[in-house]
């Protein structure tokens, strides 16, 4: 009998055991489907871009709270690069490019759209640097912008210290130290040149960063393309020999990629386009020029059209299924020749 009461309260226990494991497992299983449903929802609503700011009204509230009591010129520059570099940063999840947790670990989307608006950045603050702040190419450069400069080439994905944010915002302070000297009438050595060499360089970076993302868009389907490296110089060399005739695609586990970085360059050259057209009016007007720029914004507004698609689809060309990178390789390149266009008309008209 004994044995028999053991042998029960044994049974007991293993069944109290086992019941007791089960109900472990169930919390567990449900708090991971609860944590995974709410990662989802936080990515979901992190996934999404910012809409368009306008460059003026966001000038006038600038100056307004730093008490600068007029606009010059370059003020809408700096402003709108500010802006841009501020939004980057502090839009819906943040920067995400060096997030180490989920959700922003997971994403691809939005870092690469960080991509695209950082190399804009980047790009005009060398040539802030080089040319729109130096009369010519002996003249001093500001310290200030040289500061900016640097900053911006901070590592795009660390997150320890000094993590990334906290040095692209000491660009923004030293941009913003630049913008105070600037509108200081007595103070020479701030300068911004609205001059239309000025404007061609920049647009040279612009053209050059248009094209390659025009050329990996339209890759998507693949295609057999003709070297053209050496043409029309008999005596251009290069370092080692290549096919004259290749077959260029993009892969497809980069097709998002390339999509989203081409609509954060976009999103960011729309700013900065429109600030060139207030802060150059006379030059391009001069030149007879302005319609030009105007024309190219509008083609590169509809790169910003809202994405109905889940996924961003490759269908051939032709075909039935729609290629979202073919579309937006068609607006990236006919803003690129408008800029052409328009580097040669500053140059000549």
């Amino acid at each position: 009998m004994a044995d028999m009461e053991e042998l029960k309260t044994k049974v007991a226990d293993q069944i109290q055991t086992s019941s007791t494991t089960t109900n472990i497992g169930k919390a567990v299983g449900i708090t991971l489907v609860v944590l995974s449903a709410a990662i989802g929802i936080v990515g979901f609503l992190w996934n999404t871009e910012p809409a368009l700011f306008d460059v003026t009204a966001v000038t006038a509230d600038k100056l307004r709270e730093r008490d600068l009591e007029e606009k010059v010129t370059g003020s809408t520059t700096v402003v709108t690069m500010m802006e841009v570099t501020g939004v980057l940063l502090n839009k819906r999840g943040g920067y995400l490019t060096n997030d180490i947790m989920p959700p922003g670990v997971w994403m691809d989307n939005v870092p690469n759209w960080e991509f695209g608006v950082l190399v804009q950045v980047r790009d005009m603050a060398r040539t802030l640097r080089n040319n729109l702040s130096r009369s010519q190419s002996q003249s001093t450069e500001d310290t200030g912008l040289v500061n900016s400069e640097n900053q911006f080439y901070f590592d795009s994905d660390s997150w320890m210290l000094p993590e990334t944010e906290s040095e692209y915002n000491k660009g923004i302070e030293a941009l913003a130290d630049y913008l105070g000297r600037l509108a200081q009438s007595g103070n020479s050595n701030a300068q911004f040149y609205a001059r239309a060499d000025n404007l061609r360089i920049w647009l040279s970076e612009v053209e050059t960063r248009l094209g390659s993302l025009s050329q990996r868009l339209s890759a998507s389907v693949g295609k057999r393309q003709i070297n053209l490296a050496l043409a029309g110089d008999a005596a251009a060399t290069k370092s080692t020999s290549t096919s004259s005739d290749e077959h260029v695609k993009t892969p497809w586990t980069e097709l998002d990629d390339v999509f989203y970085e081409a609509r954060g360059t976009t999103w960011a050259l729309i700013h900065l386009l429109k600030a060139i057209e207030v802060d150059f009016k006379e030059v391009l007007e001069k030149k007879n020029a302005l319609v030009s720029l105007q024309h190219i914004i509008r083609e590169l507004e509809p790169t910003q059209d809202k994405l109905w698609s889940p996924m961003i689809l490759n269908g051939s060309g032709l075909g039935i299924v729609a290629n979202h990178s073919l579309v937006m390789a068609s607006h990236i390149s006919r803003a690129n020749a408008a800029i052409i266009d328009l580097r040669r008309l500053l140059e000549d008209g």
